[in-house]
């Protein structure tokens, strides 16, 4: 993992790698936004070490990612939920997922629908004006 600090540097991308950028976090979101809430599913899906996951999941409640909710009283037990600035992850995991699929993976690709009408769904940079925006097209600029 990265040092949590950044002295004179100016990178939203690092910036966000220090959240979200180590193996075991991305796919806690990944889990977490599929519907696996709870410590004993997280792990045994994940199979990482319980200590590891109980490091992730509290930075992750830190972070803002996550939220941590009382399921039980008695015995207390808690879940996890995607807060909405976790949810808005979910377009650049499905992003890396087509990525993963299209150069990496040996499998046939998962498909991502659109659940009103099963419509398949890719991840793109589309401007205003609904355009898909091509790579030679594309810069960056301070605003």
């Amino acid at each position: 993992m990265l040092k949590r600090t950044y002295e004179g540097q100016d990178c939203s991308i690092a910036r966000a790698l220090e959240v979200i950028g180590d193996r075991w976090t991305l796919l806690v979101i990944r889990d977490v936004g599929l519907g696996r809430r709870r410590f004993d599913e997280l792990q045994s899906s994940l199979g990482v070490a319980t200590n590891v996951l109980s490091d992730r999941l509290a930075r992750l409640v830190d972070d803002g990612v996550l939220e941590r909710v009382r399921y039980s009283e008695k015995p207390e037990r808690f879940e996890y939920r995607l807060t909405e600035k976790g949810a808005e992850l979910r377009t650049p995991l499905l992003a890396l997922m087509q990525w993963g699929d299209r150069h990496l993976s040996p499998r046939p690709p998962r498909v991502a629908r659109r659940r009103s009408d099963g419509a398949n769904v890719t991840v793109a940079l589309v401007g205003p004006d609904g355009a898909v925006v091509l790579p030679e097209d594309l810069e960056v600029v301070r605003t």
